[in-house]
């Protein structure tokens, strides 16, 4: 019997207008008694197909792959990383002799939800956040390696911590090809080493490549503060931009030594430069009015809906103490990445920063991911990077 999904009466409107996510709530009945991870067809209530997709346990109750009638196989995969790689390649981020870390696949918004993929020097890291593309990660990384050839020489599949919990799949982290000896990367020309084997996400962050370059230009002789710095990538921007100082801070002391390893291979001794194993919120409690440039670019404060409340009231209180503290005509950018917090809220809680800390502040630049995170225009759910540019008086 058919693996498949029976939607109800009328809740096919949203499919029709390509939203890759079906509901729990939608569905009348399934058929064939498919296992979380499983393909399964989606018909209309009037026995019309729509869809095909993995199905899971939760709300979302399936990823939609494909609103064409056609089959998930090799030639699916390897279609779907090509149009992909070639949508970097075209922007230019993927052919660059200076940069070698990229985001090959982003999920919904390479119409693959649930996969992330991304490229370091020859390394590639697969990531799955969806039972379905663990079942299908040795047919993916097949797929992968056909696709980009010699451009790859390892794929290393990283998704124990991403990966539903209550799916008990007991996910271990390792190479599905290949085994690479080299982390290090290198982003618009700067040196990274990428921990792909215990970093937080794939290894590095690479979403904010672009708000990193517009940092460098804001640093030449500024004093800066790069707070919940993980990797120092902030701080190395800074440095190359011409900081006068650069303190990064984060209460990860492996964080820490990331930091100093990245900054030695790009700015040997360089004196400008120290960093500090330290709680966010004591730091800024105890510093003076040191700096003229701070970033403030914490972990999802909110990883559900359920903890929008408690977020906000974070993020109010982080900035509200950096606007206080930053001397006058300084810079600060400031960062949500919690897809549970809008543009709106996150703006309202800065709004509300500056206002308890009664100064006057401007704001010089609405910030986003970058393009190789592109948003699937029919899934605005995926613009998950929020950021501000802000100017204090």
């Amino acid at each position: 019997m058919e693996k498949s999904v029976i939607l109800k009466k009328g809740k096919e409107e949203s499919l029709q207008r390509r939203h890759p996510w079906i509901f729990s709530g939608a569905i009348q009945r399934i058929n064939g008694k498919p296992e979380e991870g499983d393909l399964v067809t989606v018909y209309t209530n009037d026995n019309k197909f729509i869809a095909r997709g993995h199905i899971q346990v939760g709300s979302i109750a399936v990823r939609v792959l494909t609103f064409n009638d056609e089959p998930i196989d090799h030639n699916f995969w390897k279609q779907r990383i090509a149009t992909a790689y070639e949508m970097r390649r075209s922007i230019g981020i993927a052919s660059r002799e200076d940069n070698d870390t990229y985001r090959l696949v982003h999920g919904e918004g390479d119409n693959l939800p649930g996969l992330v993929i991304d490229i370091y020097n020859d390394t590639a890291v697969i990531q799955a956040h969806s039972v379905g593309m663990h079942v299908n990660r040795a047919e993916i990384a097949a797929a992968l390696s056909e696709t980009l050839g010699e451009r790859i020489n390892s794929i290393y599949y990283k998704s124990d911590t991403t990966l539903p919990y209550k799916a008990d799949l007991n996910q271990e982290n390792g190479y599905l090809m290949g085994k690479s000896a080299n982390d290090t990367a290198t982003e618009y020309g700067l040196k990274f080493h990428i921990d792909w084997l215990r970093g937080q996400k794939t290894g590095f962050f690479i979403d904010q490549r672009e708000n990193r370059v517009l940092l460098e230009k804001y640093s030449k002789g500024r004093k800066l503060l790069n707070m919940f710095c993980y990797t120092g990538g902030f701080s190395i921007y800074a440095l190359r931009g011409g900081a006068e100082l650069v303190h990064s801070v984060d209460s990860s002391a492996k964080a820490i030594d990331l930091t100093n390893a990245n900054v030695a291979l790009n700015f040997p001794d360089d004196k400008r430069h120290t960093a500090y194993a330290e709680d966010a919120f004591d730091y800024l409690d105890k510093m003076g009015d040191n700096y003229d440039l701070i970033i403030l670019d914490p972990p999802a404060f909110a990883k559900h809906r359920d903890s929008l409340r408690n977020a906000l009231i974070g993020y109010r209180r982080l900035n509200a103490k950096a606007i206080e503290k930053i001397k006058p005509g300084g810079i600060i950018f400031t960062f949500s990445c919690s897809q549970a917090v809008s543009k709106e809220n996150f703006r309202t809680a800065v709004f509300t920063a500056a206002a308890m800390a009664k100064r006057n502040v401007r704001i010089l630049h609405q910030l986003t991911q970058p393009a190789d995170h592109p948003v699937n225009i029919y899934h605005p759910e995926g613009e998950y990077l929020k950021g501000l540019v802000i100017y204090v008086e």
